[in-house]
């Protein structure tokens, strides 16, 4: 059970926010030891897991029983416990929850809102919508790949007024099974790993690809989430539209969302719903480092419209090996996280790594 301690927390992260965005709480994602730890403790009828999917702390388990059940098998992943790449999900979960994305947009009900059930998740929230599909559809697959223990089945609760959404793996493999056979491909991939007698910064850097092809997947399915976009201001929604492309760099150069690189992408993401108005640099109430990335996220997306698509082209082009995806990565880090590092610079070595591949 929630405590009010914890959900004081959330609502007070939610009101005052205006530095960064709140992606951790005492280190740990938000709400984290409010999660279950084992299956044991998600919802059971019938022998069948049933957790809701629409509820903060149950989708926010999802992510801490996933990473539980594949830390066995990413020991190459480095020597930190928040090395999976898992991490980078459960932590933009938070982030949705504490800048208010996961609230009912059109205002219709009380879902997500202060005025009403914290943690419910809204099926009209664009976000959470996403969110579904690198959540629920994953832990689907690993219950069904034997990751969260023998014969586990699970049963997705269908609140009210939800709809269009699957619940069981059976039922989304039919729906998405572009989606749920790569990530299938995943979980076994990291069983036939550990068998592998490859160095382990080659094992890190294909599991990495097929962790991201997975993700992608998840991501391009969620387009049956766009026509909720239209909830949102037009400031919104173009965030909401550089969010989705810029998955296509860090998926191309194989990042390795971990918790703390996770950490320096998240920090400056806005925390608050854009407003009608909100341009950035100047949007007075978000801090340098949030205006800053949302300049970011507008200039990849137009110079990349402008070139008819040829820049998310191009890079993935480039990240034809596993030095570029290296160097890749750190033209990553340096394009969000330092002001002074000139867009200019970005094209160039794009360009460059393209026709060295």
């Amino acid at each position: 059970m929630l405590h009010l301690a914890a959900l004081g927390l959330v609502l007070t992260s939610t009101v005052t926010l205006s530095s960064s965005a709140v992606v951790l709480e005492n280190g740990m994602p938000i709400l984290w030891a409010q999660t279950a730890s084992q299956v044991t403790e998600l919802p059971v009828q019938n022998g069948i897991l049933t957790p809701n999917p629409w509820h903060f702390l149950n989708r926010q388990s999802f992510y801490r029983l996933m990473i539980g059940a594949t830390d066995p098998y990413m020991s190459y992943m480095g020597k930190n416990s928040t090395d999976n790449p898992m991490w980078g999900v459960s932590m933009e979960l938070g982030w949705m929850l504490t800048s208010g994305r996961l609230g009912d947009p059109t205002g219709s009900t009380t879902c997500g809102l202060q005025t009403g059930d914290t943690m419910c998740i809204s099926p009209e929230s664009f976000w959470g919508c996403m969110n579904y599909f690198t959540s629920a559809l994953p832990f689907l697959s690993a219950a069904q790949q034997g990751f969260l223990g023998e014969n586990i089945q699970v049963q997705l609760q269908v609140p009210v007024g939800v709809e269009g959404f699957c619940t069981t793996f059976a039922e989304c493999s039919t729906s998405h099974p572009d989606v749920m056979s790569k990530w299938d491909a995943f979980y076994q991939a990291l069983k036939a790993t550990t068998e592998s007698t490859l160095p382990d910064n080659e094992k890190k850097d294909s599991i990495l690809g097929v962790y991201w092809t997975a993700k992608m997947a998840s991501t391009y399915a969620s387009a049956a989430c766009n026509a909720k976009k239209n909830h949102y201001s037009s400031e919104e929604k173009s965030f909401a539209n550089s969010w989705l492309e810029s998955a296509e760099y860090v998926a191309a150069a194989h990042f390795h969302s971990n918790l703390e690189k996770s950490l320096l992408f998240l920090n400056p993401v806005p925390s608050r719903l854009l407003q009608v108005g909100d341009v950035a640099p100047n949007i007075a109430d978000l801090s340098k480092e949030e205006n800053h990335s949302l300049s970011i996220f507008s200039w990849m997306r137009n110079i990349n419209f402008i070139l008819g698509g040829s820049m998310v082209r191009m890079w993935k082009g480039a990240m034809c090996s596993m030095t570029s995806r290296e160097r890749g990565k750190e033209l990553l880090e340096q394009l969000i996280i330092n002001p002074s590092f000139p867009t200019t610079t970005f094209l160039s070595v794009i360009t460059e790594m393209s026709r060295s591949c």
